[in-house]
């Protein structure tokens, strides 16, 4: 062979996206979906042991509404500060981490949270884990997801795996809560421990991660796996890393020029949107039985917004893929739950009722799920966990605001009608909100690497 060299050049990016949907990503995304289970599971729980804990510790509904906001005081504090760790030293190790501190403390949540104060203390720490899971998953998939599934893969595994999750919170809440307590709730948390011994065993790192830390064997044998007809390609291969424009895990570059706007809008609709999906996931079971509903009926409201969540997600995702523009559908979804919110302060009937809290399902968790993964394309590979993690942080304090403001209303006007016309509102302001954004093509914002010359290319080198 001759001497000289002849360069051909791979864009890992584009290695990643243009790769054909494959056992791969379909294991992937079943691990990390798995993850989510286990987060929508733990997250909504509290739903349903509220439900017994205010009459057996005499607690006020704004107090009920701070027990079940605890754990969100956690998220906020685990999606603000796993980004920058995840950037720095890897998503995997911090991603386990993470799992291992929410499996440990939910198991223990029935033995230490004996009053109001241990248990809110309990789920702050179990909150601090589960925070990281949701961004971080989301930050995951995002990166493998080929281009043509690039809604709909993220959806399948993180918008499919929380609404089942928090679909058999539901479950257990009403078949085995009455027969064994709402501790039991906690202790089926234990199942995190195999699932934590699978992610460990089956989760890869970041390709995107791998590449700009220079571990070039690792980049070459998951690109392979992708692309397996180009294997030898691969392993002949010298890869060249362009460095980033931003600082690795710098939120300060989340408010830089270029993300300046996106960056405060998606925290702005974040806030508002959250809001309203805890302030429904924390109170409707109990709601729905206050205005008469009864009491197996009554938490399978629940179920209905949680599955309702994944399908608004799935339509949204496969119509974003399909022909764009991605704040016009979350402006929709989230109008469409306004709409129904509203109604649902208007009118008391059964069938009404479970339209109505379909609807609101349909609408405001399956836009934000969009809003994630929106999100996550947002931002170049260094600083994408950080921007993932700064959303879900600054929506945190509207999760946190929404559960304890729609118990304050209910004690304030002894009805749920004014709970329901505040999340009317920040739904509709979230859908108008989102419509302020700028989008250099649909679905995707300006501040894409496929969009800026100056954001990362990663690269490989073939030398023949």
């Amino acid at each position: 062979m001759s001497a000289q060299h002849l360069s051909q050049t791979f864009d890992v990016h584009e290695e990643l996206a243009s790769a054909p949907l494959s056992g791969f990503h379909l294991r992937l995304a079943l691990l990390l979906a798995a993850l989510i289970v286990f987060d929508g599971y733990d997250t909504v729980n509290p739903s349903y042991a509220v439900h017994y804990l205010i009459p057996a510790w005499k607690l006020s509904p704004s107090q009920g509404g701070l027990l079940v906001s605890s754990g969100l005081f956690g998220f906020l504090f685990g999606a603000a500060g796993h980004g920058i760790l995840a950037d720095r030293y890897g998503r995997r190790s911090v991603l386990l981490y993470a799992l291992s501190l929410a499996a440990i403390a939910t198991v223990l949540t029935p033995v230490v949270g004996v009053s109001l104060v241990t248990f809110c203390s309990i789920r702050f720490v179990t909150g601090v884990g589960l925070g990281v899971l949701m961004p971080l998953a989301t930050t995951y998939i995002n990166e493998f997801a080929p281009r043509r599934f690039s809604n709909l893969m993220p959806v399948w595994g993180v918008a499919f795996g929380w609404a089942l999750g928090a679909t058999l919170a539901s479950i257990a809440g009403i078949y085995l809560t009455p027969r064994f307590g709402w501790q039991f709730l906690y202790f089926l948390g234990a199942l995190a421990f195999p699932l934590l011994a699978i992610t460990y065993t089956s989760l890869p790192e970041s390709i995107r991660y791998l590449a700009l830390q220079q571990r070039t064997a690792e980049v070459r044998e998951l690109l392979s796996k992708l692309h397996p007809g180009r294997r030898a390609q691969y392993q002949s291969s010298e890869m060249r890393v362009f460095p980033a424009r931003a600082g690795k895990g710098s939120y300060a570059a989340l408010l830089s020029p270029p993300y300046r706007r996106t960056s405060i809008t998606i925290w702005i609709a974040s806030s508002l949107s959250l809001f309203g999906v805890y302030a429904l996931t924390g109170w409707i079971p109990s709601v729905m039985i206050q205005r008469g509903e009864n009491f197996a009926t009554g938490f399978s409201f629940g179920a209905i917004m949680q599955i309702a969540s994944f399908l608004g997600a799935l339509l949204g995702a496969y119509l974003i893929d399909r022909i764009g523009a991605a704040k016009q559908w979350m402006a929709c979804l989230w109008f469409c739950g306004a709409i129904s919110m509203a109604l649902l302060a208007a009118v008391n009937q059964h069938i009404f009722n479970l339209i109505a809290v379909g609807l609101a399902g349909f609408g405001i968790p399956g836009a934000q799920f969009l809003l994630n993964n929106f999100t996550a394309r947002s931002y170049e590979t260094s600083i994408r966990a950080s921007g993932v993690g700064a959303e879900l942080a600054t929506g945190r304090l509207g999760a946190i605001l929404g559960p304890y403001i729609a118990g304050l209303l209910q004690q304030q006007y002894h009805s749920s009608r004014a709970m329901f016309v505040a999340v009317a509102g920040t739904s509709l302001l979230a859908s108008m909100a989102v419509l302020t954004l700028k989008t250099g093509e649909p679905g995707i914002t300006p501040s894409d690497p496929n969009l800026l010359p100056t954001a990362s290319l990663d690269r490989i080198d073939e030398v023949a």
